[in-house]
């Protein structure tokens, strides 16, 4: 089993993965959905827990060895981010969606020194979107990107030519033809319901179950 198909096994085994042909989620962005993925579900286990953390980190050495901080994008990253910096020994600091409307007002946390080599972790991606303004809002304050690495992706091709343009690298442990593949493969979707997976990937905004 390759590692993107062991991340995804435990996604599915602890029940952070929801997969509903009949009964479509609703994301924030009116989209209709057959999946739900919840990665904050991951963090109330431990051993998986710690199989993710692990993978985190060996990307990060393998793949942006440069790094010289990592950041969390709030709040789903914040907790992964933490956990990967700490075993290894990376300055670390986090990233809100907006600036904070009291106190210091601050959009990231930490100490940020203007020319670090950040590596961004994120939970869980989709278009790509939050977590490419996030990149701006760290390189408007000096830092230098090195890539992103998400838990898991949906491999829309517009992430992928998002990250594209903004000349960005990105690694996602696992995603969501690996996982659907895997979900098959062990009966949880039938054949009908594996037709209409690959379908609502292929035009998400459209599809209606």
């Amino acid at each position: 089993m390759t590692n993107e198909a062991a991340i995804a096994e435990k996604l599915l085994h602890i029940g952070a993965v929801q997969l509903n042909t009949e009964k479509p989620f609703t994301w924030a962005s009116g989209w209709k959905s057959p999946i739900y993925c919840d990665n904050r579900k991951l963090l109330s286990f431990p051993y998986e827990r710690d199989y993710v953390k692990s993978e985190l980190c060996s990307v990060i050495f393998e793949e942006f060895m440069q790094a010289d901080a990592l950041a969390g994008v709030a709040t789903a990253g914040i907790a992964w981010g933490a956990m990967a910096a700490d075993q290894l020994k990376l300055p670390y600091l986090y990233v809100r969606p907006k600036p904070k409307e009291h106190g210091l007002g601050n959009q990231i946390e930490g100490n940020l020194q203007k020319g670090q080599k950040v590596v961004l972790i994120e939970d869980l991606i989709s278009t790509g979107k939050s977590v490419l303004q996030v990149c701006e809002v760290l390189k408007n304050a000096g830092a230098e990107i090195l890539g992103v690495i998400s838990i898991f992706n949906y491999g829309f091709p517009q992430a992928d030519a998002a990250f594209t343009l903004a000349g960005i690298p990105y690694r996602s442990l696992s995603n969501y033809p690996v996982l659907i593949k895997l979900a098959r493969e062990k009966g949880l979707v039938t054949g009908e319901e594996l037709k209409s997976l690959l379908n609502w990937r292929e035009n998400p905004s459209e599809w209606q179950g």
